[in-house]
């Protein structure tokens, strides 16, 4: 059984000191492919060369809401010469995040439309991040049209799903739907086309329910499957075929498994 985590931060600095342990102890849970998205612009080079030294890490660069304090206007120019550059799958992460507070909401809108542009232009998926924020976001994506992408740890409603859907948008679910308090996701874990889901771990974030207050890593994306596979009362197998093969077409990922050895594939399959 192949999984894909569409959305790790194994280039964060909690992971400088077993990075090689924590990406082979996703291969041996069925985690051959991560999709690793950039916060900021200094992160950049990092993060292409943690990608490009080990394989099955796959790398987007773009200016996370956030960390609005670091960007500068020029590294909008920068961000459409490094993915001219280095051809990532796609662009993020970036979106709108009204939760924090202090982010001031016309710069960070400024941002995320740049970038939605970008990706446009350079006709790549975008992952988009959307806390408290999404029809925000979605008057945004109206807006640029064109687009294609994931809205990642989505915590919107059933209709706002719906919207993304119809705009060319995944949902991604990660450790937030194994939680019996998250009733909203868990509900539209329960109903929705599985053609519009993404799995994640957000690694090294948003750890799972048996995992709580610990450092997330990929491998725990099994603990996400699971706890999707019970609240749809289906097979997790097919639940990873199916949200596999989402992330190989929204990414433009290889679809031969190479990056599992036989071993790990008898383990997991």
């Amino acid at each position: 059984m192949q999984l894909v985590d569409s959305h790790s931060h194994i280039d964060a600095d909690e992971f400088d000191a077993d990075r090689a342990a924590v990406v082979e102890r996703a291969r041996a849970a069925g985690v051959a492919r991560q999709v690793v998205p950039a916060v900021d612009a200094i992160s950049w080079p990092k993060l292409r060369d943690v990608c490009a030294a080990i394989e099955g890490l796959f790398p987007a660069y773009g200016l996370h809401p956030t960390f609005l304090a670091g960007h500068a206007p020029q590294h909008l120019g920068q961000l459409r010469e490094w993915i001219e550059r280095e051809r990532p799958l796609a662009v993020g992460e970036c979106g709108l995040d009204h939760f924090v507070e202090g982010l001031d909401r016309a710069a960070q809108l400024h941002y995320f439309e740049a970038q939605l542009e970008i990706a446009r232009e350079f006709d790549l998926p975008v992952i988009v991040h959307a806390r408290r924020a999404v029809e925000e976001v979605l008057l945004a994506i109206r807006r640029v049209g064109g687009l294609r992408g994931v809205v990642h740890s989505f915590s919107g409603s059933r209709q706002q799903a719906e919207q993304l859907w119809e705009n060319g948008f995944l949902v991604g679910l990660g450790g937030p739907v194994t939680y019996a308090r998250a009733r909203r996701i868990r509900r539209l874990a329960a109903s929705m086309p599985l053609q519009y889901l993404l799995l994640e771990t957000d690694a090294p974030d948003q750890p799972d329910c048996h995992t709580q207050g610990q450092r997330n890593e990929p491998a725990r994306l099994t603990a996400v499957l699971d706890a999707i596979a019970v609240i749809r009362d289906q097979d997790p197998a097919e639940i990873a075929a199916i949200t596999t093969a989402n992330a190989e077409r929204l990414f433009n990922l290889p679809s031969d498994g190479s990056l599992l050895d036989a071993d790990h594939a008898d383990r997991s399959g």
